[in-house]
This record gives structure tokens, sequence and C-alpha cells, in this order.
């Protein structure tokens, strides 16, 4: 009787690809029916030299010298039986492991905005448990990581920010664990995500304001809330990969919620925001600091239908005629500025100005907000009769807008009769019959609606009753 000569099997654990440190495994197995008991040999690169006779052989710190290919072979012991030599499984041993974090689909946000966090450990996709933590900055000006309340729901890889809000604003790193046994790998590179609040608490105002400035000027930034407290700091993570505050440089000096900086360079550029006493980051804005050519942009996000102003500055000369480039591609040639009279979404981008032969500035990232729709309301109806009392209401969809300021009109007057959001006519007359819209503007802020389609009111005379008497007839 010929049986069939059992077949062998190498696995490795935790994975083919492992890093220097890690403890590997490898695990010959053999399905051998009727067989007790293997002797085991494992082989290396093709060699006849045994190395081992386990089932398992374990590295307890794996080295490069350790990588290769693998494979093992079975004899029964006390009987005849052989089993073939398995196929060669191939172990890589690479330097200390690397995770790599990068953001999809950016990271320059406005409130509301999806955003995902990718952390992958380069070469290596097996076995890893992924923890995500913030960059934070201790009293003493020294910075540490802090672990994301919420970072086990990273713990695949990814993790998700489905409405981007304010204070997720930060320096944001990841690492990856291997168990059994646990390996850890170092920190990520950092990723910085910045959010641009609809309504934010606080604004960062700069002086000038623009987000491109000159090298060796003075600078200066506040936090501006509606009470006017000095409960703001000005924070900044610099091109260099520094998180501290704006007044941490010699030429920095903070006074309450102001900072100034009093002859910038080229290492001031980065992304500078509002911190609150408790920790919460707002109104991000990027600021460059260039030599000779800057590009003059706004510092907060235009509203649709707003015009756009871009000029191109240079250090030693006034109107400069330079191209003006959006996202690489020249949309305008040889002029002191550029005008978009009425912006939509679609101008949102990266944009530069170049000289001929000057150099060019910085890139400006211009970001462009959706205007507030607005809707009137008539009650208790649209068609009322003389004497009614009628309420016009003014609603506007402006997510994070806590108040408004309103503008009523009438019959397409641009004069404003009523700024409240609600108008009352107590006992309506004719006169007050007229197609009416509102408008509003953010107290305290920038934003603004669009102006309402006008909705007609209609006044008529003073209703009259009309009774009917009903008499019932019944024969004699």
């Amino acid at each position: 009787i010929v049986t069939e000569r059992p077949k062998a099997k190498v696995s490795i654990k935790p994975d083919q690809h492992v890093f220097r440190g890690e403890t590997v495994t490898l695990r010959c197995d053999i399905d051998g029916e009727g067989v007790t008991s293997w002797k085991y040999s494992w082989y290396k690169d093709g060699s006849d030299s045994v190395f081992s006779e386990l089932q398992e052989h374990t590295f307890s710190s794996v080295t490069e010298s350790d990588a290769g290919k693998y494979s093992c072979y079975g004899a029964e012991r006390g009987g005849s039986r052989t089993s073939n030599i398995s196929d060669e499984v191939t172990l890589t041993v690479s330097d200390e492991a690397k995770t790599l974090l990068s953001v999809s689909p950016q990271k320059w946000l406005t409130e509301g905005d999806p955003v995902t966090l990718i952390c992958e450990v380069k070469g290596s996709s097996t076995g890893w448990t992924f923890s995500w933590y913030t960059l934070t900055a201790s009293s003493d000006s020294s910075s540490h990581y802090q672990l994301l309340s919420d970072s086990s729901r990273g713990a695949g890889g990814n993790y998700t920010v489905s409405s981007a809000a304010p204070n997720h604003t930060g320096v944001y790193v990841c690492r990856a664990k291997r168990e059994k046994p646990v390996y850890n790998t170092w920190y990520s590179n950092k990723q910085l995500l910045w959010v641009t609040g609809v309504s934010p608490p606080v604004s960062l105002i700069i002086s000038p304001s623009r987000t491109q400035h000159f090298t060796s000027v003075s600078l200066s930034l506040s936090c501006e809330d509606q009470s006017n407290s000095d409960r703001w700091r000005v924070r900044r993570y610099t091109d260099n990969e520094q998180l501290e505050d704006c007044s941490s440089s010699l030429r920095g000096s903070q006074t309450g919620s102001k900072c100034t900086i009093s002859s910038t360079i080229t290492s001031d550029t980065g992304v500078y925001w509002c911190q609150s006493e408790s920790g919460e980051n707002y109104h991000p804005v990027n600021i460059t600091i260039h030599f000779d050519v800057i590009l003059e942009s706004p510092v907060h996000p235009v509203t649709e239908g707003d015009s756009l102003t871009l000029r191109c500055l240079y250090k030693h000369s006034p109107n400069l005629r330079a191209g003006f480039y959006k996202d690489g591609s020249l949309i305008q040639s040889q002029t002191t500025e550029m005008i978009i009279s009425t912006v939509s979404k679609s101008h949102e981008g990266f944009y530069y100005c170049k000289h001929p032969e000057r150099e060019e500035s910085p890139k400006s990232w211009i970001s462009v907000t959706e205007r507030p729709k607005v809707k009137v309301s008539i009650k208790p109806d649209q068609h009322v009769f003389r004497g009614e009392t009628v309420t016009l209401r003014c609603d506007i969809d402006g997510e994070g807008v806590t108040s408004w300021k309103y503008s009523w009109y009438k019959d397409g007057s641009d004069s404003v009769f009523s700024d409240l959001q609600e108008h009352t006519f107590s006992s309506v007359t004719e006169s007050d019959a007229g197609k009416y819209s509102c408008y509003g503007a953010e107290r305290g802020g920038s934003r603004t609606s669009h102006i309402s389609d006008e909705v007609t009111l209609t006044v008529s005379g003073e209703f009259h009753h009309l009774f009917i008497n009903t008499y019932t007839f019944t024969p004699d």
C-alpha cells in the first residue's frame, strides 16, 4: 500500500514582514493522520543545516540577520513516515517601524466639513491597532502628546470626523501597537488640522490685515470677543513644528489677549489661533512671512456674492504689475490687482502672484462660505382683513450664528422699516399691504445672508359675518 506523504506548512506570527526588536514565531504544521509525534527540522535559505528541531521556533528580539526564506520538514518519532518539505516562506525584517499620518481630503477645513486622518505602518498592514494623540503644550512651554478621549474609534487606522468643529483645530499624531507580545511604534509625523468656524466665539484680528507679511516688520495679533475679555492667548504652530505661545520668541510679547511681534522673520511662518483658558482652539489663520513679494488677501473667509480683491506687493516699490494664479493656473496677467466682483464657491483655492523678473509670492488659501438663506413667513395668512393682527417673521438658516441683526424692506425700497426678527401690525390696514423681504447681518461678525424672496401681504376690507336663519316648516 502506498500512502501519500504528509504536507508541511510554515506560518509566521505576527506577520511575514516584521520590524527589528519584535518577537517572531515560526510554526511548522504537518497534516499527517495517525502520527502522534513528529521530529521537526528547520532550514534557512536552502541550507542543508538544521537550525531548530522544535515545532515552534521563536526569535525573542528579531534582527535583520534573521531575515530569510524558511522551510520545515518532519519525521515520525518511533516510526517510518516522513513529510514533504514545506514551501519556503520569506521573513522580512525592517528597521524600526515607522508610522505615516496623512489627511483626506485636506487639512484646511470649514466648519461642518468631513475629514479623515489616516495612519499607516510603512511596509506592513497586518495586526496593528492604532492610537491617536494631539500635541499639547504645558504651562512651562514644553510639549507632550495627549491621548484623544475617543481614540479607540480610530483603532483600525482611520480616525474620521464627520463634521469638523473649530475646536478640532490642532496638531495630531498617531502610533501603532501589535500584540502578543506587545510592540509599539514611534509616534508618526505631525499633521495640523485647522478649522475655520462659521461663527466662532472669538476672532483673531491681525494688523496689518492680511495673511502674508514682509520680514522685518511689526505684526500685531489679538483675540477679540464680544465682552473684550483677556481670557484668550494667541497660540501658534510654526513651520519647524513648534507648538508655542505667540510671545515665545525673543521678539514677541503678549499683553492680555494681544500678541505683538516686533520684527518678523521667516521662522514666524505658521498657523496662529486663539486658545481659551480651558484649552479650546478657535479661529486659526495661516500666516506667511516672506522677503520681497507677497500676496495681499483677506484674513477671513469670503462670503458668496461678496467681492474679492487681491494685490501683489513688492517690498521695495509700490504698484507691482504681476500675474495672478489660482491652483497653479494663470488667471490674470500684468496687473497690480485682481478683482472678483461676485465670489462663488468655485473661486475657493490657492492663490499667488508672480512677477516675470522677480520671485513669486507664497500661496494663500482663499476660503468661500455659503451665504445663509432667508425665508419670510406671515401669520395668520398672506391674505388678511383690515383690523387683524399680522406678524411678519424672518428666519435665517445660518449655522453657528447666535445673533442676527434683521432688516425689513417693503415694495423694493432700500429703506429699512424694522430691525426685529418679528414685526407685528397690531391692527393692519390697506396701507400695510405690499411685498415684503428681509435680510440679516451677523451681530459682532462678518456674515451676511441672502435677501429673501418677496412675500405679498394682501389686506381686504373688514370681514363681515353672514348669518343664515334656517326655518323648518312642518305640515299641520
